[in-house]
């Protein structure tokens, strides 16, 4: 099987992403309306396809191109996990041209995932910062 990199997804893509998420206890309760309206405020995305062009693997970025970017959603279809698809999302996210210039990138990660995204130099150490949060439970 050979995959290849994407950087905007057709109709049947987001389908396929959709049901990606559906796996995905983080996110298993997104929809395709929602997802669509997520993807139309995406600055960047990367997606890797198969031979028969479904989606296997995703991530996203919001970003202001200059001081800070942070990486969303990094997910690989359950049946290919281990064939090194993870990789190749994180590599040609971290390598994108316009990412080059940014500060500093940030994510949310498990702690049992810290040491796949150490490999693109993530740390753990914020010095005096936390990571906060605001839930909305209405939209």
């Amino acid at each position: 099987m050979s995959y290849r990199v994407v950087h905007q997804l057709s109709s049947s893509q987001v389908d396929d992403l959709v049901a990606l998420y559906a796996n995905e206890f983080w996110c298993n309760r997104r929809t395709r309306d929602d997802v669509l309206r997520m993807l139309r405020h995406t600055d960047l995305l990367v997606g890797v396809v198969d031979d028969s062009n479904r989606l296997v693997g995703f991530c996203r970025v919001l970003t202001d191109f200059v001081y800070r970017a942070t990486l969303y959603d990094v997910i690989v279809h359950p049946a290919r996990r281990g064939e090194g698809l993870g990789r190749l999302v994180l590599d040609a996210m971290m390598s994108h041209p316009r990412l080059r210039g940014v500060e500093s990138t940030d994510l949310n990660c498990r702690p049992e995932m810290r040491a796949f995204y150490e490999r693109w130099g993530f740390s753990g150490e914020l010095k005096d910062t936390i990571r906060m949060r605001r839930r909305h439970d209405g939209k």
